[in-house]
């Protein structure tokens, strides 16, 4: 007879994809329409002149230009100008 204990599997071992979030052009970088600038959840970045957001917070340029990051009364917001 075997003395020793069926070696089961360790639970909470597991971990979930990462969902590449983040900024994917910077500041001074040139954006294309339909450029993704910023992947989000929830507003983190608002969008500004030049930009639009979609329902998953994605930040994306609507038109021809470079990058701009600013503060205006505490919010963060994305511009392509």
């Amino acid at each position: 007879m075997a003395h020793k204990k069926g070696g089961g599997t360790a639970r909470k071992n597991r971990d979930s994809a990462g969902k590449r979030l983040g900024v994917k052009l910077y500041g001074g970088q040139v954006a294309k329409p339909g450029n993704i600038i910023l992947r989000q959840k929830g507003n983190k970045f608002f969008p500004g002149e030049g930009t639009m957001i979609g329902r998953d917070f994605t930040i994306f340029a609507i038109r021809d230009g470079l990058v701009r990051f600013k503060q205006n009364q505490g919010k963060r917001i994305v511009l392509v100008s």
